[in-house]
């Protein structure tokens, strides 16, 4: 391991991070961000709209070729803001990671997936802190925002980091600030979304507050572990209320009530009441996966989760209640078994407007109804061809269909899995004889429309 500068080593935090806080109010600081995806990239934007210079690192050489075109690789950030970034003169990216050493804080946005049986996958996160242990530097602040469990920061990064010879609270600061980036929302962006900011000491929580308040509101929170909690709180919340209108989705359906307007009745009360909406199941990076890093960490402790696990299971069981629906809607409305019939999946993405597939349902889809002997395609103005997903290798390649009467007019049957506002149905629903709604965005009742 490279020997850090510890040239200050002897000059206490309380300077270090009085000089932190100078340097980030007079917008003097260097920012480092560690992983260019949906997170870092909107961040490093952030920070550069406000005046900071912002290194931004990547292993993947492909992302960093792209940015340095001025071209970008998230379909909801367009082209013309990777340019003003680069046009700034205060970005740069980089596979180089002996820039390291160039910054004053490094944020660690990389993936935080689940392994084989649902316990937390942090390999990308220790790979990143093990490679910024080689480079940390006295007075740096290091800041995870990806989601993990309570004690990640104490447990994991702090003592890797501490290899160096550098000590957290002492020599560099440590602080946890979760990401809160939702792809593709018009109306919260990461420079309009407060920023939750938990660390160990006041000292380190004062670098941590300067660097974000740059951007954001922040949120100071007591301790490290208090900043990973709200995080999971934020997405457990999500989930177990998805859950529950899912089932209810379920059970109404059975009494031949429409869970759609259900709920548009409900909301109108001003109290009380929250509107989430069903669906074919969660997906994304963070509800489908990190209230299991609760569940996994809440056993350490000999505790069981049940409520979250109960939602998980509700959840999962959605893209098969799904295809039942369709199974009986083309035995009902068309006569027609499954097997070599065609089938169009309207949406790739795990939500509307982005190009994001992660843990979508629609790759669970195509796995099933081919599975059912299906012949299955998609559209998706988004991705118009899909990429390699490690799960589902069989999809990689499928090219989306064009969007016509004729081309339409080859399916047996429609599948709406996601929601794209761009989307104009009205020659789908002239084209084929059965579509099946799992988003409502067909709002009109048509006999042709069956709500899954």
């Amino acid at each position: 391991m490279n020997a850090p500068d510890t040239s200050q080593a002897s000059v206490p935090l309380k300077a270090l991070s009085e000089d932190f806080v100078r340097k980030a109010t007079d917008r003097e600081l260097r920012v480092g961000i560690v992983g260019l995806g949906y997170v870092g990239l909107p961040l490093a934007e952030a920070f550069v709209r406000e005046g900071l210079a912002v290194v931004g690192f990547d292993i993947d050489a492909t992302k960093v070729k792209v940015l340095d075109e001025g071209r970008s690789y998230i379909k909801h950030i367009p082209d013309e803001r990777i340019s003003a970034m680069y046009g700034s003169g205060k970005f740069l990216a980089t596979t180089d990671f002996n820039n390291l050493r160039q910054v004053d804080a490094v944020l660690i946005c990389v993936p935080t997936p689940l392994g084989a049986h649902r316990e937390p996958d942090l390999s990308f996160v220790i790979a990143t802190t093990e490679t910024i242990a080689r480079h940390v530097q006295v007075g740096q602040l290091i800041a995870l925002e990806s989601t993990t469990y309570p004690g990640t920061s104490e447990e994991i990064l702090q003592p890797i980091l501490e290899r160096s010879g550098l000590r957290a609270g002492v020599d560099f600061g440590l602080a946890y600030s979760p990401e809160r980036e939702d792809p593709g929302n018009a109306e919260y962006g990461t420079s309009s979304i407060p920023k939750v900011v938990g660390a160990s000491s006041d000292y380190e929580r004062a670098m941590a507050n300067a660097l974000y308040g740059t951007i954001v509101p922040t949120v100071p929170v007591p301790n490290l572990r208090t900043a990973e909690a709200v995080k999971l709180t934020e997405n457990i919340f999500r989930a177990v209320n998805i859950a529950l209108v899912n089932e209810l989705k379920v059970v109404y359906g059975a009494m031949d009530i429409d869970v759609w307007e259900v709920i548009e009745a409900a909301k109108t009360k001003p109290f009380g009441y929250m509107a989430f909406y069903p669906g074919p199941g969660l997906g994304g990076h963070c509800i489908p996966i990190d209230p299991f890093y609760l569940t996994w960490k809440a056993r350490a402790y000999g505790l069981n989760t049940r409520f979250i696990e109960l939602a998980g299971e509700i959840n999962s069981n959605m893209p098969g209640h799904v295809i039942d629906r369709l199974a009986e809607a083309m035995n009902e409305k068309l006569g027609l078994a499954m097997r070599g019939a065609k089938v169009l999946i309207i949406g790739l993405a795990y939500k509307k407007n982005v190009d994001d597939m992660r843990e979508s349902p629609a790759l669970e889809f195509i796995d099933k109804l081919r599975e059912r002997g299906m012949e299955v395609e998609y559209y998706d103005p988004y991705i118009p061809i899909a990429p390699s997903i490690r799960e589902h290798p069989e999809v990689e390649g499928m090219q989306s269909i064009e969007w016509n009467e004729e081309a339409l007019g080859k399916f047996d049957v429609a599948l709406i899995a996601t929601d794209h506002d761009n989307v104009d149905y009205a020659p789908l629903l002239r084209a084929v004889d059965l579509v099946v709604d799992t988003r409502n965005a067909i709002k009109q009742k048509i006999e042709k429309v069956v709500r899954a």
